[in-house]
């Protein structure tokens, strides 16, 4: 498996609005770990996530807020590194503690390919 990330960033509104930085995952799988993530069912794996914890209040406006916190949420399964995901951060320390974390969640989910590949079979490890 390889981890490919993209760093971008966007002006906002003509130029004049704050600088959104854009961290652009994606993961390439070799055919047996794509048949393994299919074979365990492990796309809806659940790599990353950060939910900001805010109350959005009630009413017409809570509608409005939660939706708005449901965007700003981050989340990123196995179909969505395989697929490709751009996760915006309001900040380049924000972008830098993402990146970290899902390259850690990369690892962990190497790993996971790595025993899944070794089912039904043997494994002599030296001490």
């Amino acid at each position: 498996m390889k981890l490919l990330l993209r760093r971008n960033q966007k002006s906002g509104m003509m130029g004049m609005g704050k600088i959104s930085f854009i961290l652009e995952v994606r993961a390439e799988l070799t055919d047996d770990e794509k048949a393994n993530v299919k074979k365990y069912k492990l796309g809806e794996t659940m790599l990353y996530e950060r939910e900001k914890i805010v109350d959005p209040g009630s009413g017409l406006l809570g509608i409005a807020s939660r939706m708005a916190f449901r965007m700003m949420n981050i989340s990123v399964s196995v179909n969505d590194l395989e697929e490709g995901k751009k996760i915006e951060c309001k900040d380049v320390v924000e972008m830098l503690a993402v990146e970290e974390q899902i390259m850690e969640a990369a690892k962990t989910f190497k790993a996971v390919l790595t025993a899944a590949a070794s089912f039904g079979g043997e494994q002599i490890i030296e001490v």
